[in-house]
């Protein structure tokens, strides 16, 4: 077992594999988040009930040892198949579909996933204003990471407001499972999540596009009543029983680093960072945040 401990600061995908890759070869992690529960993008939060994901809709295989984690999960009942084909809507356009990779869910929500990685590693509560002591990981979008550490080639993000619309009775949608909204000016995807945990129930999520996002970012409920407004228009949906808004400023990168991850030495200590930003291959998803976690982990071993 190595003597050095490693500070893992932030507990979403990439942060939760990079721990767990360490603790599985005898180092000892410390795993900081600054919410309330681990999951970061794949927050799964229990509305009226039962769990929604309200940050990452879905997440794909390309990966060949992401691929074998998702055979675990699937054996194990935590994930399973959701969907290849998607809707696509326009406020132009009749509905049309648009196949591809397959989309994985899950009954227990994205953050189950995040969870189950982490194992038995505790998350402690913190917010941060300055790098811990010792060898630290800084597992977060870049714009949240350089508060903390420089950030080479500084990757944008673009913020996404997530408004989750239950509605009463069942859903007549012109889509199955959820669709890409193109052309429209306040919503870029739709999720019907009783199709994604597999209940049935009539929850939809709507994800607002980046300049309507911009808008609300200070009061997120705002965007609710446009939101509401454009499903009325799109699907000829009624009022809705309930409504909740989530506010990502931090949604998604707008473009991605050309490497896994990134080490640097900074005195007698190793920074590491890692993020679905860190994607050399493919565009940055959930599984180029658990390959950034697991490469930078392999990164710093020799360094310990």
């Amino acid at each position: 077992m190595s003597s050095a401990e490693v500070t893992v600061v932030g507990a979403g995908m990439s942060g939760a594999a990079c721990a767990a890759e360490l603790v599985r070869v005898g180092v000892a992690v410390r795993v900081l988040d600054r919410g309330r529960a681990p999951g970061g993008r794949m927050a799964s939060p229990t509305l009226h009930d039962r769990r929604v994901d309200v940050g990452a809709g879905y997440f794909t295989v390309r990966d060949n040892g992401f691929q074998a984690v998702v055979d675990d999960w699937q054996a194990r009942g935590l994930a399973r198949p959701w969907t290849d084909t998607f809707g696509v809507l326009s406020p132009d356009a009749a509905p049309s579909t648009k196949s591809g990779p397959t989309r994985w869910a899950t009954d227990g929500g994205l953050r189950s996933l995040v969870r189950d990685v982490l194992g038995d590693i505790a998350v402690e509560t913190a917010d941060l204003e300055s790098l811990p002591d010792g060898h630290v990981v800084v597992a977060m979008p870049d714009p949240q990471a350089a508060r903390l550490v420089d950030v080479p080639d500084t990757v944008d993000y673009e913020p996404v407001i997530a408004v989750v619309v239950g509605l009463d009775g069942g859903l007549d949608l012109p889509f199955a499972d959820a669709a890409f909204v193109n052309d429209h000016p306040d919503v870029s995807f739709l999720a019907d999540d009783g199709s994604r945990r597999g209940d049935g129930a009539p929850v939809l999520v709507a994800h607002t596009t980046p300049d309507r996002a911009r808008q609300h970012l200070d009061h997120p409920d705002g965007a609710v009543p446009v939101v509401v407004d454009a499903l009325r228009g799109l699907l000829g949906v009624g009022d809705p029983a309930w409504t909740h808004a989530h506010r990502w400023t931090f949604a998604k990168p707008a473009s991605q680093h050309d490497v896994s991850c990134h080490l640097a030495v900074d005195g007698d200590r190793v920074v590491g960072l890692a993020g679905d930003q860190w994607c050399p291959q493919g565009a940055p998803r959930v599984e180029s945040a658990w390959r950034s976690g697991v490469d930078l982990a392999a990164a710093l071993l020799p360094r310990l």
